[in-house]
């Protein structure tokens, strides 16, 4: 039998017990290590039953570029000090964007293996150390050296060509990429742990207030879209896409305790099941069949869907990769939740907001809690295993039935995507 068509199933069921996050945002007093310091921490403190952490066997590190951020490389056994977990193993994961993702994914198979009962998996960056135009180059070893950096192709540009071919080959236009920011900004703005956690509506009017304050010409605003439609508040940086449709520049950490499926009584009455995972590479865009789609996506997808034995119409919340608004409208295309093409309808009919059929980035998404590249895949995880114990707070998704959630991590141009399935435990 062809490994590709092989069904695969965990050989040990995982769950997920307790999860936790630094504060997203900009600290120039904090590195990687204190902001996973404080992940961690957070993650001991809402443990129901608590642990000890010498009962951690060992650890998986998602982190893209301390060693161009920071420059300091080799950053996992300094993990493993500050939080005194020495001598266990600690293993740094470098996926680009979708380095804590795949972290999670080695700290599921090291579990179903039946090598280790108890792992922590977490991911950190620290990015605002740098200036922009310096964050603009690291960001830049994702893509490719050979084809696409040296044609000057940013994310920013990658992204906007991608979205002009989407608006290209189908009825999605600007409004629909604003409407994903504002939507996010919205949830973002109930997420305390969130780097924006204001509404659009708000930046508009300090904007507003401002102008009034220093007694210029104070903008005529009447609705967000007339704010984000201001080329002097939201300026265009790649075309099609503006400042807001665009993820910042962010620190921050995430950990989650993954432990065998058959102990979780020792730690909550309240565990969040590995229902299913899949990760798949793609080629860089130069040589993609299409620009509409990340062929890794849906591969991962697909994976993802058959070990858990659902279909994309069984998600009930998902945190999808927004790194840029089109990122979000194509991920919930190629996750199957709308057809191709139907992403942009679906986000203007309201399908995606908090209260939607399908609520996705509850967290506020990469666009406005944050997006420190190697914590971003094991933030999403925190953001739906607090979703399916309904403790999301004034964001919670309202659906007492809430019992799948979904994960969508990518990293560099769509080189690599990680897709995970959470079921809340029966």
């Amino acid at each position: 039998m062809s490994t590709t068509s092989r069904k695969r199933r965990l050989g040990r069921a995982v769950s997920i017990v307790g999860a936790g996050m630094s504060r997203f945002g900009a600290f120039a007093d904090k590195d990687s290590r204190d902001l996973f310091v404080e992940a961690f921490q957070d993650m001991l403190d809402n443990l129901d039953q608590g642990i000890d952490v010498q009962d951690i066997e060992c650890a998986y590190v998602g982190n893209y570029s301390s060693d161009l951020f920071e420059h300091q490389g080799h950053t996992a056994p300094i993990i493993a000090d500050w939080l005194g977990l020495t001598p266990m193993p600690v293993t740094r994961i470098e996926n680009a964007c979708a380095s804590s993702g795949s972290a999670l994914r080695e700290g599921i198979m090291a579990i179903a293996s039946g090598l280790y009962d108890i792992v922590l998996v977490g991911g950190m960056e620290k990015m605002t150390s740098l200036p922009t135009e310096g964050v603009t180059d690291v960001l830049a070893t994702a893509a490719d050296g050979l084809y696409e950096v040296p044609a000057g192709l940013t994310f920013p540009g990658i992204f906007g060509a991608i979205a002009t071919a989407h608006m290209d080959r189908y009825d999605t236009n600007l409004d629909h990429l604003l409407k994903v920011a504002i939507k996010n900004h919205e949830n973002g703005a109930l997420n305390p742990k969130a780097q924006f956690n204001v509404t659009i509506q708000s930046l508009m009017e300090r904007r507003m207030t401002r102008a009034q304050e220093r007694g210029q010409p104070v903008p005529e605003y009447v609705t967000e879209m007339d704010f984000l439609n201001d080329p002097a508040a939201n300026p265009w940086i790649a075309w099609p896409l503006r400042l807001y449709d665009c993820a910042p520049i962010t620190d921050g950490a995430a950990c989650v305790l993954l432990v065998a499926s058959e102990l979780t009584h020792n730690f909550t009455d309240k565990p969040i099941d590995i229902a299913g995972t899949g990760q798949a590479s793609g080629r860089p865009l130069h040589d993609a069949d299409e620009l509409t789609s990340l062929s890794a996506a849906k591969a991962a997808a697909s994976q993802a869907y058959e070990m858990a034995g659902v279909t994309a119409d069984d998600i009930q919340v998902a945190e999808v990769h927004d790194c840029f608004t089109i990122a979000e409208i194509i991920a919930t295309e190629d996750l199957g939740f709308f057809a191709p093409g139907e992403g942009g309808r679906a986000v203007d009919e309201g399908r995606t907001a908090l209260h939607g059929d399908k609520p996705i980035n509850t967290s506020g998404g990469l666009k406005a809690k944050g997006h420190p590249v190697g914590a971003s895949g094991v933030g999403q995880v925190a953001e739906i295993f607090h979703q399916l114990r309904g403790e999301a707070g004034e964001r919670q998704v309202n659906n007492p039935n809430l019992e799948l959630g979904l994960t969508h991590n990518v990293g560099g141009t769509g080189g690599t995507c990680v897709v995970n399935i959470l079921r809340r435990a029966s």
